[in-house]
């Protein structure tokens, strides 16, 4: 079932002294838990649409999985997924995963709760990339624009983020959208998953927004080498990049942009 996610709502558009009622167009948000094996992890808030590739990414990427394939992924453990507005996802492995303990707050739109609470915490089940192979600086300035054009729901309300696959020549080869910039990421990482291609080391990853700790930490468990985003990174976030053997580049705008890492 296609879930709609965007809404039209009647605003005022002031414009100097004048004004009129006009339609608008706004990002969805709606709240979607995560079961892993039927048990509760987490509840995020999340724009519609991929939702078992968000589901997935994740489990992935927050080190739920342990390492452990997934075997389906389905709308609700509980019953009709109908009567839950698909908006309860479970991702099974048969059992093989540990058992999650559930969060008791829900993961807001505007930043991601990641399970490693330090980065000391990471390197404990991530080990450093080695021997990726370097993106050239002129192949990076490229991908910007070329992911532009499959951000439709950027363009229809200027509400979301996009996170996005890019291959050595700097082509994207997976786009996804969401309210939430870490939603976006692991909706890349799902699909990749699910798809059977992680370790991604050969692509990079594109981010529309800043490079939060968040963003580097799904970065290094799903092996991208590279991480490039339109604005700043956290200083946790270089330190993060650093330590995993990621390339980092912030403010990709055009010709210019900032190497943070390896530094």
């Amino acid at each position: 079932m296609a879930r709609s996610r965007t809404a039209k709502v009647l605003v005022q558009k002031h414009h100097g002294s004048s004004a009129q009622r006009v339609p608008d167009e706004l990002i969805v948000e709606e709240p979607m838990e995560i079961r892993l094996d039927d048990h509760l992890v987490t509840t995020t808030m999340r724009t519609p649409g991929h939702d078992y590739e968000l589901a997935a990414g994740f489990l992935f990427t927050d080190g739920h999985l342990a390492g452990e394939p997934v075997d389906d992924v389905r709308y609700c453990a509980l019953g009709s997924a109908v009567d839950s507005g698909f908006n309860v996802v479970s991702v099974g492995t048969g059992g093989r995963a540990p058992r999650p303990e559930p969060r008791l707050t829900t993961t807001t739109s505007s930043c991601g709760l990641c399970g490693s609470a330090s980065l000391a915490d990471l390197a404990e089940r991530l080990v450093p990339l080695r021997d990726a192979e370097v993106i050239p600086l002129d192949v990076l300035a490229k991908v910007t624009d070329l992911v532009a054009p499959a951000q439709d729901l950027f363009g229809a309300t200027g509400g979301v983020h996009a996170a996005a696959a890019f291959d050595r020549e700097g082509q994207p080869v997976l786009v996804r959208e969401d309210v939430g910039r870490h939603n976006a990421v692991d909706k890349v990482v799902g699909r990749l998953l699910l798809d059977g291609r992680i370790p991604a080391e050969e692509l990079g990853l594109f981010v529309s927004g800043r490079a939060s700790f968040e963003i580097v930490q799904k970065a290094w468990a799903a092996g991208f080498a590279t991480v490039l985003a339109v604005s700043a990174p956290t200083s946790l976030a270089v330190e993060t990049a650093r330590a995993a053997g990621i390339t980092l580049v912030g403010f990709a705008r055009g010709d210019r942009c900032n190497v943070y890492a390896p530094g």
